[in-house]
């Protein structure tokens, strides 16, 4: 259930869009404030003290990815991205700036909620839990291990590395870069490959089905989440 009260500011330039998520969000308790310019969100942020951005990148007076920017400069507020399909490249840009995930145009209110959830408990810190638990899928952080249906599963210390990270962000879309960089180092920011093969080795072991996968996500052409 949504917690009530909580502030959401909507920067986007589109008024239909604007008044759908004022109505929809009014009403599951959310304070709602929207503007439709990239400068009237920067200082709304501020003054309106939001618990969470949702931010358009297409914006009439500065591209999304510089409010972005900004904020990011000062704040640490979940920010969600508003995209286009054919934003696939902007999508990856802005999650790795900081952005907290994205929303591709037209979206379900549902899929959206679930999203906002998701980036408002990490607001709060729950990812310091050291256990995550996801239905079968039990990982002890503090211990280094990990349970599917009450089993060990023995992972690679680089397979390891890789579900941490998932797992500290649960629910969130990582990009291939992040992960990339973050497990393996800068030089291979690019070996999506890479990522992939070690990616299909995780899920042999952990999905009950690993062609149909219901832990590890793939998001197209971006990264992965876990569920």
């Amino acid at each position: 259930m949504e917690k009530k009260g909580q502030k959401i500011l909507i920067i986007d330039d589109e008024n239909q869009i604007r008044r759908f998520l004022r109505v929809s969000l009014t009403s599951y308790g959310y304070e709602v404030r929207e503007v439709g310019t990239g400068q009237a969100g920067l200082d709304e942020v501020a003054i309106f003290a939001a618990d969470l951005v949702i931010l358009d990148l297409g914006l009439p007076d500065m591209s999304g990815m510089e409010v972005l920017n900004k904020i990011r400069e000062w704040s640490k507020v979940p920010i969600i991205i508003l995209s286009v399909q054919e934003q696939e490249t902007d999508k990856i840009t802005a999650l790795d700036n900081g952005a907290d995930d994205y929303v591709t145009k037209p979206f379900g209110m549902g899929e959206l909620l679930a999203r906002m959830r998701t980036a408002l408990r990490h607001s709060v810190g729950v990812e310091e839990e050291p256990i995550k638990r996801f239905d079968d899928l039990i990982l002890d952080l503090a211990h280094r291990q990990i349970k599917v249906a009450d089993e060990d599963v023995k992972l690679t210390p680089t397979e390891y590395e890789l579900m941490k990270n998932l797992a500290i962000n649960a629910g969130k879309v990582l990009t291939h870069k992040f992960l990339l960089r973050t497990v393996w180092g800068p030089a291979y920011e690019n070996d999506i490959q890479y990522l992939r093969v070690f990616i299909g080795q995780i899920r042999r072991k952990i999905e009950n089905d690993p062609s149909r996968p219901r832990h590890i996500i793939t998001e197209p052409g971006v990264g992965y989440r876990l569920l």
